[in-house]
């Protein structure tokens, strides 16, 4: 079964017994228990991802961390970030057939369907889901009924929450063919998915009324951290305990401020008891009117309480507990936190370059995972129809890419000289440069044309694009060096 190879039946010669080699007995630090790090790796298991992620443990980590992100601003804020910045405005289809006329007649016609199903909106959500619950499902249903869709492709995707995938049986450990309503076949492969047909959380809910729906029906979008793990768990579960510290501080920092507010003032003297100092009831109460001027019983003074902890490395100690939340999801500290004050230009820019990595990532399992399969069931229900006879002779699988928002450069002066000089240079095409934008380079070009032409027409000259020397453009370094020397300073 396993490949092998084979080995050399020559006898090893025999080495004198002052020339073997003696055994080294090496050990890892990490691998031994001591009485200080017990504590510390007690949880460590040796589960299989399935197993470390049953569905009571998916469960409980749902439903804090959808906790967290509907109580929390940070949370929810970068939770909000992840799903516009990976979705964005919607996904635009491009094809890449030889024939012209079957690239526009397609991609405006699933462009108008995208619209029609709020497809954008509904990536959206999945994305959210992915963060907040470690999976989002959809399912690709046929829906001629339903007023709502417009197109003459009867496609829709109805969007399903991760608590309705469950198992019939309500299973507690997961088998080897029925991962929590996952039935897989022989290659480990989903043969279909247990859909229920009510929420759990729902009041009145029927929990063993289910429909069983094939897999090439059913999309499931989640990150695979481990070999052989079947359901997600939340993306954000590392940063959930960290949440709950951050609430906990910003508490109690609200708290002791509130108290030195309470006790605005206390009554204390520096004599001995039964001293020289009046007498007074102990914790009694005196109110003082705003601006008056009063006196004091003999002996006594004034003091006000203060709220010297822990407001003082309140801002600190929020920067560094963010910087860690947000590093699980590969986010940068002023994208999770909302504040860019702290940054330079170029550290801005060094620090958004593995967010934006992540991002390209994403998109592409997004494209493989999500888009792929919702073209081509729409394909399979546009071929169907009298006015696209043309895709009968084609391609089952038709030649795409995908394209999403562009990132605005922080310089568009900058790089558009950088832009000027790839080209130049033949180091790059337009299709990548208008792909870096977001945007279909054979739409751009043909309005472009369209423009040109109309320009002509009327008589109006394009004056030439102004172009950077290298001499600009060190000197733009330099002002940007000196704009960031001014901001530390």
């Amino acid at each position: 079964m396993w490949p092998f190879r084979k080995r050399s039946r020559k006898t090893p010669r025999s080495l004198p017994a002052h020339s073997v080699p003696a055994v080294v007995r090496a050990r890892y630090d990490a691998a031994q228990t001591t009485a200080e790090n017990a504590r510390h790796w007690a949880m460590a298991d040796s589960l299989s991802a399935d197993s470390a992620a049953t569905p009571d443990v998916r469960r409980k980590l749902r439903e804090r961390s959808r906790y967290e992100v509907a109580n929390n601003s940070y949370a929810k804020g970068i939770v909000l970030t992840i799903a516009n910045d990976c979705i964005g405005t919607g996904p635009r289809l491009q094809l890449l057939t030889n024939s012209i006329d079957t690239n526009r007649r397609v991609e405006a016609a699933f462009a108008a369907w995208a619209r029609t199903v709020r497809l954008p909106e509904k990536l959206r959500a999945m994305r959210m889901a992915k963060s907040a619950d470690g999976e989002s499902f959809a399912v690709l249903t046929l829906n001629p009924r339903n007023p709502r869709l417009g197109s003459p492709v009867m496609l829709d995707v109805m969007l399903i929450e991760a608590d309705r995938v469950a198992s019939p049986l309500m299973a507690l450990m997961p088998t080897s063919n029925d991962i929590d309503g996952i039935a897989l076949d022989a290659f480990g492969n989903p043969r279909s998915y247990s859909i229920l047909r009510d929420h759990p959380g729902d009041i009145g809910a029927w929990r063993h009324q289910y429909d069983v729906v094939p897999a090439d029906a059913v999309i499931h979008w989640f990150r695979a951290d481990r070999p052989g793990q079947h359901r997600g768990v939340p993306e954000i579960t590392p940063a959930l305990p960290l949440f709950a510290q951050l609430r906990r501080y910003t508490l109690a920092v609200i708290a002791a401020a509130e108290t030195a507010a309470d006790f605005a003032a206390v009554l204390f003297t520096d004599a001995p008891a039964n001293g020289e100092a009046q007498a007074l009831e102990p914790m009694d109460v005196v109110e003082l009117e705003k601006r008056m001027a009063t006196v004091l019983p003999d002996g006594w003074r004034l003091g006000q309480v203060e709220a010297q902890q822990p407001t003082t490395s309140y801002g600190e100690f929020k920067r560094e507990i963010l910087n860690e939340i947000a590093r699980c999801l590969n986010l940068p500290f002023n994208v999770a936190a909302g504040n860019s004050s702290g940054y330079n230009y170029a550290s801005g820019r060094l620090d958004h370059q593995v967010y934006f990595k992540s991002i390209r990532v994403e998109q592409a399992h997004l494209a493989e995972a999500v888009l792929d399969r919702i073209f081509d069931a729409w394909l399979d229900e546009a071929r169907l129809l009298d006015e696209f006879d043309f895709l009968r002779d084609a391609d089952a699988a038709l030649p795409r890419q995908w394209f999403f928002d562009g990132n605005e450069h922080v310089d568009p002066a900058k790089e558009a000289n950088a832009q000027a000089t790839r080209l130049t240079s033949n180091t790059t095409t337009l299709a990548a440069e208008y792909a870096r934008a977001g945007k279909d380079w054979e739409v751009e070009l043909r309005q472009r044309a369209k423009e040109r032409q109309l320009m002509r027409e009327l008589g109006l000259e394009s004056p030439p694009a102004p172009t950077l020397s290298p001499n600009d453009e060190q000197e733009s370094d330099t002002d940007v060096d000196d704009e960031n020397a001014r901001e530390a300073a």
